[in-house]
């Protein structure tokens, strides 16, 4: 595989905030104050810390302190992991209001933060697979081609996990690894 690649995609089944990896993503909302899924089961893990470290970072404008496609970056408080790497995905809305283009801008920005902060192992959740109502074959498609594909500096991750919370989406990353080897 060429340098600066991720060299190695698994796919796990699990709880996400448990993984012992330099960064975890979330699949945050706007806000960034904790909301449901897999956004809320982080600030539990991560513990009163994690809440106070996304209210310090600054509204872009108000009520949105990232917004769809971009990625913050705080540290893990109480998770295993260092990092969190907070990203915004699209809610679907039929796949004529640049749902993919968002998807996929979500996956480099948090790649390019994790280059960014020297950050080796990560993991991923199923980024707008919940109530954001994202297809989940498209998505972990998404998920699979971008992180397969970035390549911005020889610092990026090493080591990628992209953790399915549900059998659906652990079949779909699969199909989706098959088919793009």
């Amino acid at each position: 595989m060429p340098t600066g690649v991720v060299s190695r995609i698994e796919i796990v089944r699990g709880d996400i905030t448990a993984l012992d990896v330099d960064a975890i993503v979330n699949a945050a909302n706007e806000r960034m104050l904790g909301g449901g899924g897999v956004d809320g089961a982080i600030h539990r893990a991560a513990g009163p810390g994690l809440l106070e470290a996304c209210r310090r970072i600054p509204e872009v404008r108000p009520g949105v302190r990232c917004p769809t496609g971009e990625a913050r970056i705080t540290e893990g408080y109480d998770l295993p992991a260092s990092f969190v790497i907070h990203t915004v995905g699209p809610v679907w809305r039929g796949g004529n209001r640049a749902e993919a283009e968002r998807l996929q801008s979500c996956y480099r920005s948090v790649l390019a933060l994790a280059a960014e902060n020297g950050v080796r192992t990560i993991a991923f959740p199923a980024i707008s697979c919940g109530v954001y109502g994202y297809p989940i074959d498209r998505a972990c498609t998404i998920a699979v081609e971008e992180t397969s594909r970035f390549s911005a500096s020889s610092a990026m991750p090493e080591r990628a996990l992209l953790v399915a919370f549900s059998e659906p989406i652990e079949s779909a990353y699969r199909r989706a690894l098959k088919a793009t080897a």
